[in-house]
């Protein structure tokens, strides 16, 4: 009589044990870094939500609403107003100009002379890569009495070619410093291999080398963008006219000369952040992608 119940139970609690989801314990660590990523995107982006609602206010809203509030009547005409006070299709050609010869001219040649320090032998070359880091952590602005003597001696004061020949010369040796790591991650096999086939030196690097680091040309092409669009010291010492002013400068004197228009103001700084935000959007698709997989098999 006593023992149908105790099976009863038996199978009861192996029936409970079963049916119990097996939940697997919290991550803590990955909600904890949740919470760090949400609260430094708010940090990030209230200023742009600030920004973005200013650019469509009035003069009437900014003095009655508050911060966030939505504009009674967006203002559209802001942003038409910011383009043709702040010359914005002046200063924007300009940076667009000097950012597409240099930015893409800049990372051939160090990506040139990383891969010749990294694949190709050669005496003392862990010495050149030092000194290529030791330059790219000069200051820029150690430079700028010098480099200006040295411009207006040649007559290059207030032209482009004044304007990308020091960019280059303080871009470069960053990125070669950046890039000598990746050339010399690749296997040998894989130079080896197509020296085999009769590649030459140029096409190994052009066809096989370069599509191997191209995320790391990615991101370097991404941040040269931004650090070039952006750049500031050196374009008010070498730019003097109005004609040639990049878009820092533009930002500045429109800043100066119609600071309390904050509702065009916020509009043309919001303008003039499109062009990276495009150049970001076309390459961030290569940031985390591997780099070498499948580079070589077996």
């Amino acid at each position: 009589m006593t023992a149908i119940p105790v099976a009863r139970t038996a199978v009861g609690s192996d029936a409970e044990a079963v049916a119990a989801p097996n939940r697997p314990p919290r991550d803590w660590v990955t909600i904890g870094l949740w919470v760090a990523l949400l609260v430094t995107a708010a940090f990030w982006l209230v200023p742009f939500a600030v920004m973005l609602l200013t650019s469509f206010k009035s003069r009437a809203d900014l003095a009655s609403g508050s911060t966030l509030g939505l504009p009674s009547q967006w203002l559209w005409s802001n942003y038409a107003d910011a383009v043709d006070t702040g010359d914005l299709w002046i200063s924007g050609s300009n940076s667009l100009l000097v950012s597409v010869i240099k930015v893409p001219l800049g990372l051939l040649l160090a990506a040139l002379a990383a891969y010749a320090l990294a694949r190709i032998h050669m005496r003392r070359a862990k010495w050149v890569v030092a000194v290529f880091a030791v330059g790219s952590m000069v200051p820029i602005q150690v430079a700028l009495g010098p480099m200006f003597q040295l411009l207006l001696k040649a007559d290059l004061l207030d032209t482009y070619v004044g304007l990308i020949l020091p960019y280059l010369a303080f871009g470069v040796p960053y990125q070669v410093f950046m890039l000598y790591g990746s050339f010399r991650a690749i296997p040998d096999e894989v130079e080896e291999s197509a020296r085999l086939d009769g590649a030459s030196t140029f096409r190994i690097f052009w066809q096989i080398c370069c599509p191997l680091i191209k995320p790391t040309l990615a991101a370097l092409f991404v941040l040269d963008f931004v650090s070039t669009w952006n750049e500031y010291a050196m374009a008010s010492t070498i730019l003097q006219s109005g004609s040639m002013a990049t878009i820092p400068l533009a930002v500045q004197n429109f800043s100066a000369q119609h600071g309390t228009d904050y509702g065009p103001l916020n509009a043309f700084i919001i303008m003039t952040a499109i062009p990276v935000l495009i150049v970001y959007l076309l390459f961030q698709r290569y940031f985390v992608s591997g780099a070498f997989s499948g580079a070589v098999k077996g």
